[in-house]
């Protein structure tokens, strides 16, 4: 497809007139928008490619053929990402298909089933053993159809083709003067960007690579979430704690869960505990998934060499980082609650509860999650949701920062590199005009 996700600098935008009435209003510019389905859309239809399209903005699935709708289909249920059961976005392909699979985790059977992902399939209506169908608003993450409809997608599709899924359209178009002040950062790299919209609001060098450090740890959590029950567990052993690093309370012998073991990898940040997960899969299929992922994600100037960002090798850009956290607040958001500190009981206790956290701003009220990362070839990295005023209505920002200097204040420059965007932000959103999408 070659990089389809490359945007025009702002100054490449005209000026345009806007009013809510259609009218003029005043000069303002559109901001640039940091694509991610829209372009893999775009070129899967010029190339006249068969596939299936997933959308949860109109609950709707559509099989492409040739460039053309061949058919639409409405979906019954996706799953709820509250509750660790949010249906992975992305383009994919078909993996697997089976006529009926059992699945362990809710112990039924899905007739007519399509794995296009890690344990996400697309399937007909759920039954039991004895054969009494399973009625449920929400699934634990794959696509449900009524039979008749998942038969029509299981008909249409072959092992290998795309399966592009959309989690949400982009919702407004927000336009500014073109004459901006920026943000007082230190960092090298940096992106401010709204996250539904996707809109960058300032940014510098934000499609350059740059080392990630410890951000490397979120695709990590991501990609053990997405292939394994949460519940399983594992017997730690000596030989997978030799990463630098050591977590008081994971010692050999003991048989965390994975869901316990996200705790001090995201708060805390340890880098054994982020060897002790990658045991699950094995070390090089994980790193291995967490590639297939990036991409996956439209992240195509990113590299994993290692599950903890240890290694140097691990690099990536602002931009690719954004499209991460927007895909772990819309589809996995119980991994921001972990790294805010938050204790997501749904299987459970967690014994790790005595945990430092590295996160910057855990305990400031309008943050929403994220994380922070340093090795000293990186110097420091930070990757932030922050709930934040836009004139009378109050949206997501996401803060990306790479390559912060560390000098002699630390991980400080961090800090007010990001205490200074947000007050940016305060201080210029009254220039920010907000329009529906497409206006």
């Amino acid at each position: 497809m070659g990089n389809l996700f490359l945007f025009p600098t702002q100054e490449s935008f005209p000026e345009v007139s806007i009013s809510q009435d259609g009218g003029v209003r005043s000069e303002k510019a559109l901001l640039p928008v940091i694509e991610t389905y829209e372009g893999a859309l775009a070129s899967l239809v010029a190339e006249r490619k068969n596939f299936v399209e997933v959308n949860f903005s109109d609950m709707a699935t559509r099989l492409w053929e040739e460039g053309v709708v061949k058919k639409e289909l409405p979906i019954v249920a996706v799953g709820d990402p509250q509750g660790w059961g949010g249906t992975p976005a992305g383009l994919y392909s078909v993996l697997s298909k089976n006529k009926e699979r059992y699945s362990s985790a809710a112990e039924v059977y899905m007739p007519w089933a399509v794995g296009f992902y890690g344990k996400y399939f697309m399937h007909g209506e759920p039954y039991y053993r004895r054969g009494e169908k399973r009625f449920t608003d929400a699934t634990g993450g794959c696509v449900q159809y009524s039979d008749e409809n998942a038969k029509a997608i299981y008909d249409f599709a072959h092992v290998g083709m795309s399966v592009l899924v959309i989690d949400k359209e982009k919702d407004v178009s927000i336009l500014r003067a073109p004459e901006q002040e920026l943000p007082l950062v230190s960092a090298t790299s940096y992106l401010v960007a709204d996250l539904a919209s996707g809109t960058i609001l300032a940014e510098k060098n934000s499609e350059e690579t740059r080392l990630v450090a410890s951000l490397t740890k979120l695709m990590e959590a991501v990609v053990v979430a997405e292939h394994l029950d949460l519940r399983n567990s594992i017997l730690v052993q000596s030989f997978m704690l030799d990463a630098y690093g050591a977590t008081e309370g994971l010692i050999p012998g003991q048989r965390p869960r994975i869901v316990e073991l996200f705790y001090p990898l995201l708060v805390e940040s340890s880098n054994d505990t982020a060897q002790v997960l990658s045991y699950f899969l094995g070390r090089i299929r994980t790193v291995e998934l967490m590639q297939a992922k990036a991409s996956a994600l439209f992240m195509h100037n990113t590299v994993f060499t290692d599950t903890s960002g240890y290694d140097p090798g691990n690099t990536s850009t602002a931009q690719d980082v954004f499209r991460l956290m927007r895909y772990i607040a819309f589809n996995r958001p119980t991994l921001l609650q972990i790294t805010k500190g938050e204790m997501v009981r749904t299987f459970g206790e967690v014994r790790f509860t005595d945990l430092k956290n590295k996160n910057l701003f855990a305990q400031d009220p309008a943050f929403l999650g994220g994380k922070t990362g340093y090795i000293v070839a990186s110097q420091y990295t930070g990757a932030f949701l922050f709930e934040v005023p836009f004139g009378k209505e109050t949206r997501t920002v996401a803060i990306v920062l790479l390559d912060s200097p560390s000098l002699e204040k630390g991980e400080q420059n961090l800090r007010q590199d990001t205490l200074n965007t947000l007050e940016w932000i305060e201080r210029t959103s009254s220039q920010l005009e907000i329009s529906p999408k497409n206006l």
